[in-house]
């Protein structure tokens, strides 16, 4: 029974997270509901990929209370030398969502595994290169079949961690395609770091942005303005719309959330 869309899939009170004895956030209070897409931004080190990890349940809260509810899907970020080019078949990659590294055995879990990864990978549309094997498939091409990987267990919520990384604009396009039509159809909840704000913010219902131990919650209207990331930075940053994009400037280098893409580039 799926999370009823009036009901929260994350209910995160007064969240406090610390690595190595150092807190990357204090009294982070969230609700997630089915089908929204959350963009969480933020410099290296400010907690992004942590708050994934402690959304799976690998990371403690050091106080507060997480509550997640319904099963959870996650897709990672694409490398271009991750993948053993003759190793595992795109479909072997998907099925490894079913049951991860181990195979099982008898006859009804084959059947069950066969029309699960082609269901997800169905989902994705990637029929045609599927049966390849995964290291010879564009960047692209891979990323859709990690997507796929995640959709087989039929996610709630979907975490994914920078999924548009390294790949071409075209191929980052239909990924976030893919993800906002599943969320639609669906009312999968995306909770989706990113360092590029433009690509996403057709899509995004709320920001969350993390720098240096302080956050800020609401809508990319609400969020990315000069007046509330200078208060965030603590420094000046002006922020301009030059059509549908947003262009970012006066954060130092090496502590901004989005780098060149929310420059324009």
């Amino acid at each position: 029974m799926r999370t009823p869309r009036d009901s929260p899939l994350v209910e995160l009170t007064d969240v406090e997270l610390s690595l190595g004895g150092r807190p990357l956030w204090r009294g982070l209070t969230l609700s997630i509901r089915p089908g929204e897409f959350i963009a969480v931004l933020g410099p290296n080190g400010s907690g992004k990929t942590s708050l994934l990890r402690m959304l799976l349940g690998q990371l403690r809260a050091t106080a507060g209370s997480v509550e997640v509810a319904g099963s959870v899907g996650y897709v990672p970020q694409q490398h271009a030398d991750d993948a053993d080019p003759l190793a595992v078949r795109g479909l072997d990659l998907v099925g490894f969502g079913v049951d991860g590294a181990s195979w099982g055995v008898g006859w009804r879990h084959r059947r069950r595994r066969r029309r699960l990864v082609a269901a997800a990978v169905a989902q994705v549309d990637a029929a045609r290169f599927a049966s390849r094997p995964f290291g010879l498939l564009s960047g692209g091409e891979q990323q859709r079949l990690r997507v796929a990987q995640a959709l087989t267990r039929d996610p709630e919520l979907l975490l994914c961690d920078e999924p548009m990384s390294s790949l071409d604009p075209g191929s980052g396009q239909r990924i976030l395609e893919l993800l906002d039509q599943r969320r639609r159809t669906e009312g999968t909840a995306l909770v989706f770091v990113t360092h590029e704000i433009n690509p996403v913010l057709p899509y995004v219902d709320r920001v969350l942005y993390l720098v240096g131990g302080r956050f800020v919650i609401g809508t990319p209207d609400e969020v990315m303005t000069t007046d509330v990331l200078s208060a965030l930075y603590g420094s000046r940053v002006d922020v301009a719309r030059i059509g549908a994009r947003l262009v970012v400037l006066g954060a130092e280098d090496g502590h901004h959330c989005a780098d060149e893409s929310v420059l324009g580039g």
